[in-house]
């Protein structure tokens, strides 16, 4: 009962946190590890209906913690990133495709200043190739050691190179190297388990952007034919999730051995949603990947929070979420003062990890303009039953989850058009 209290009153008073403990001594701060799936959506773990049995290890992290069923990122790849590293919405801060403008402060900034030792592994994609630096009016990207991480071992930095087989990979001397024989998610892995080891007598903070899944759709080590596969096919993307998730149990193992999992929270989530090439079944009913759209589909994110003692087991929330959020959480965890928050559009979600649901937002909001391919620009605002877009369009979502048809305003009671009007004030304060 008194730890309990504790960690409540922690929610409130964040600097709390890193010193709660017995006989006045100071405890080291929590360690964090936040993994995400590239292009995977929530509908491919089997703790959200999925019935092929891809994520034992994930399904098994969503039962040691909290899983979220209302998670939402942007529709595609470097938006979602920037708008989850720093904390605010894309029409504040994304200049192009590929990029992260070296102006923004990132959550590896703010960690490193509350004493973490930080690293990254997996995909970068923020510092931009020449093509995407021209698209985007001679704007430069940033470099994982000017995003405020110590150690990186990373994909699509300078130059691009495989992410699988024989990968390119990106170090912290600052150099490319090409891996011959290597499978480069092992490679990415073994970082964050060389990491975990180095630093478990620190407080440290991991972000893991994982390769996988997205395409090229290869073989894995998990397929019968990797040794000789040179192929794509969408056909091997069940094998790309069963290895992201084994990964991932690299990672939950390792940190059990070392017995540092009540110290340390554990967050997965995906990007977007799963490539339009791929069909799945979840809750019995046949779908399609819905990457680069707005609809359900395309933002809707996995998210699971595991953190032995903190986090109460086999928990399910279904609070708003929005990728704006991570960096106040991760800033409260860490025991950040309050004045770090400042300038920031998220809402931290520490205390719905405690029971506490005072402070859950009320609304989603998402400027969606990927400055790439075909995807056209939009944006939106949402919350636990309407979605309204900037061009008008009102959604009922609990009546029409796939927003097949629009709603007219006389279809629309006194009470849906007050709440539809709020989602609109919102959508007009964010350009203010």
């Amino acid at each position: 009962m008194k730890k309990r209290l504790l960690l409540i009153l922690s929610a409130f008073f964040p600097t709390c946190l890193p010193g709660l403990s017995q006989g006045g001594a100071t405890e080291k701060k929590p360690n964090v590890i936040l993994i995400m799936a590239d292009d995977l959506g929530y509908e491919m773990l089997g703790c959200y209906g999925n019935q092929a049995n891809l994520t034992p290890n994930l399904d098994r992290l969503s039962a040691s913690g909290m899983k979220f069923e209302r998670c939402y990122s942007t529709p595609l790849c470097t938006p979602s990133r920037v708008q989850l590293m720093t904390g605010k919405y894309n029409h504040r801060n994304y200049t192009g495709f590929g990029l992260l403008d070296p102006k923004e402060t990132t959550f590896g900034h703010m960690m490193r200043r509350q004493g973490y030792k930080t690293g990254i592994t997996g995909k970068w994609q923020l510092y931009g190739n020449e093509r995407q630096r021209q698209l985007a009016g001679g704007k430069t990207g940033t470099l994982p050691a000017d995003a405020g991480f110590d150690e990186f071992c990373l994909w699509q930095v300078d130059t691009l190179g495989s992410r699988y087989k024989t990968p390119t990979v990106y170090t912290d001397n600052g150099n490319s190297v090409t891996l011959e024989g290597k499978y480069g998610p092992d490679v990415f892995n073994e970082f964050a388990l060389s990491f975990i080891d180095k630093h478990r007598n620190e407080p440290f903070f991991l972000y893991y952007p994982m390769c996988l899944t997205h395409a090229p759709f290869e073989a894995t080590p998990f397929s019968s034919d990797f040794s000789q596969s040179t192929r794509e096919d969408p056909k091997y993307f069940d094998d790309m999730v069963r290895y992201m998730d084994h990964l991932i149990g690299n990672v939950v193992k390792r940190l059990t051995e070392l017995r540092l999992l009540e110290n340390t929270m554990i967050v997965f989530i995906g990007d977007n949603g799963t490539d339009k090439t791929i069909t799945f079944e979840i809750n019995g009913r046949k779908r399609k990947g819905e990457k680069g759209t707005t609809t359900d589909g395309g933002i809707h994110a996995p998210m699971l929070v595991s953190w032995k003692g903190r986090v109460t087991a086999g928990t399910t929330s279904g609070s708003l979420i929005d990728f704006t959020d991570f960096v106040p959480t991760l800033l409260q965890v860490s025991g950040a003062r309050a004045d770090a928050y400042s300038g920031l559009d998220g809402v931290s979600f520490y205390p719905l990890l405690l029971g506490e649901r005072s402070k859950e937002r009320k609304w989603v909001f998402c400027h969606y303009a990927p400055n790439w391919g075909n995807y056209q620009p939009k944006t939106f605002a949402l919350d636990t039953r309407w979605k309204v877009y900037s061009t008008g369009e009102v959604f009922d979502l609990g009546a029409d989850p796939d927003e097949k048809k629009p709603l007219s305003p006389e279809q629309l009671s006194r009470t849906d058009k007050k709440d539809v009007g709020r989602l609109r004030q919102v959508i007009k304060r964010m350009y203010q």
